[in-house]
């Protein structure tokens, strides 16, 4: 593994209204779900399959995931005429 921590980003897509997640530090890691939580849980299942898939070995006894969640929000704008 390149790192002890492994890093997952979860984007939001407004047009297909699902939340994506990738990772560069895990190869073959790109899921989607309705909401942040089913996302969440199904990375969890996935990163021990692709890392034993992938061979990839640690000295740790459990691997920290760090997911970082991105949601762009829009407001109206008071000033605009």
């Amino acid at each position: 593994m390149k790192h002890s921590t492994i890093i997952v980003r979860a984007d939001w897509d407004e047009e297909a209204e699902v939340w994506v997640a990738t990772s560069s530090d895990i190869e073959g890691l790109a899921t989607e779900a309705e909401t942040l939580e089913a996302l969440t849980a199904k990375i969890l299942v996935m990163v021990p399959e692709l890392l034993e898939l992938n061979g990839a070995r640690s000295n740790l006894p459990e691997i920290p995931i760090q997911i970082m969640a991105q949601q762009i929000a829009r407001v109206p704008n008071p000033h605009f005429s």
